[in-house]
């Protein structure tokens, strides 16, 4: 539902990278991981919030969908192309975690808007995803770790700005954010305990 470029965060333990950059998707996935819980009892839940009716905020169901293609079962995904989590269902989707989780862990996933020079620039970082903060709406908040790409230029008129923006940066940004999150979920299931332990650099690029 297209999130604000801005988020309460802690600055040291982000991660912001432009989505042409090397090896960005090993390196978003290491981010990830390192932010996920490792206590097998609690469920990592994933929310791509957007809609398939506007090109630019359809980053979040795009990435729905794809990890649904990729088989990543481990984490139970809310909002796809198909079953879009937006400004009319958020809340509902919400209560239904809380409801049916046991204290869920969410990850958000949105789309933003940003000054020229930060289009295609991708952020993992803690706290949660406000959506709608680019178009003045007051949504609740989502995650306690949130995924966000900017996909065009905020400022003015931004609905008209979201239906011109191109599909095939959102298709790729939604690639590379899907594939690092894979990524991260194998590494939950196939690394041995005490490599969980050791610091994200010592698993290195072997995935």
């Amino acid at each position: 539902m297209l999130s604000g470029q801005l988020f309460p965060q802690k600055k040291n333990n982000s991660f912001r990278a432009h989505m042409k950059q090397p090896i960005v998707t090993s390196d978003m996935a290491k981010k990830i991981y390192s932010l996920l819980p490792k206590d097998n009892n609690q469920q990592i839940i994933i929310v791509c919030i957007g809609t398939d009716r506007s090109t630019g905020d359809s980053l979040g169901p795009l990435v729905g969908t794809k990890l649904l293609e990729r088989g990543c079962k481990r984490f139970p995904v809310f909002g796809t192309l198909e079953k879009p989590v937006h400004a009319k269902n958020l809340e509902e989707t919400l209560s239904s975690i809380q409801l049916n989780y046991d204290n869920p862990f969410i990850i958000g996933i949105d789309a933003c808007l940003g000054r020229h020079s930060s289009v295609g620039y991708m952020t993992v970082s803690e706290g949660p995803v406000k959506p709608g903060a680019a178009v003045n709406k007051v949504l609740p908040d989502v995650g306690n770790i949130h995924i966000t790409g900017i996909v065009n230029v905020n400022g003015f008129m931004e609905m008209m700005v979201l239906q011109n923006t191109r599909l095939s940066l959102v298709m790729d940004m939604a690639d590379i954010i899907s594939r690092a999150i894979s990524r991260a979920a194998r590494w939950l299931e196939t690394e041995p305990e005490w490599l969980r332990k050791l610091n994200i650099a010592a698993i290195g690029d072997k995935y």
